[in-house]
């Protein structure tokens, strides 16, 4: 019986991908871009590839402030209930970059192979992405993960890991509990 219900619950999983069934909240952290949102292209990437197969709840361009960020993951998490969060920018050596601080403040548990996969991935691209101070993790039941700024790099990024995002918030959810395929 055990057996038949997570199958089911692993076909209907299989059914509802690219029916929105997840919930995404996409953060844009700059300063320059929270004053001139049309020239914010990072956002607007990720939101073009998650469109189709993910439900995007939010879509926030705010400064580089690290309560700002606090408060605003926190809001996504606690008061929306969102599945999925991504953030875009201040992920580098600029003073102002606190992006990876703001989210491990608020994170239960830390999510390191996601953040070392993506900057593995992005070693065969550029050099400079061993300048990335990117991290994800979860906060109850949402993952966040935070992504650089360039627009070319959002996309090499989730081009590379959104399967496996997809297969880690099928296990979160509980749709799937095989994680060896």
């Amino acid at each position: 019986m055990k057996k038949m219900q997570s199958l089911s619950i692993f076909l209907l999983s299989l059914i509802n991908k690219g029916k929105n069934m997840y919930k995404v909240g996409i953060i844009t952290l700059s300063d320059t871009r929270s004053q001139n949102h049309e020239k914010d292209e990072s956002g607007k990437i990720i939101k073009k590839i998650l469109s189709d197969d993910y439900e995007i709840k939010q879509y926030i361009i705010i400064p580089d402030d690290q309560k700002l960020i606090i408060n605003t993951l926190k809001h996504l998490v606690d008061d929306l209930a969102l599945d999925l969060i991504l953030t875009t920018g201040g992920t580098g050596f600029s003073k102002r970059d606190v992006t990876p601080e703001a989210t491990s403040a608020v994170l239960d548990k830390e999510c390191l192979g996601i953040a070392e996969a993506i900057r593995v991935n992005s070693l065969q691209i550029t050099k400079k992405a061993m300048l990335s101070r990117a991290v994800a993790g979860l906060r109850k039941n949402t993952l966040i993960i935070n992504l650089p700024g360039s627009p070319k790099a959002v996309k090499e990024c989730l081009d590379y890991s959104l399967d496996a995002i997809l297969h880690g918030l099928n296990i979160l959810k509980g749709n799937v509990t095989d994680c060896a395929r």
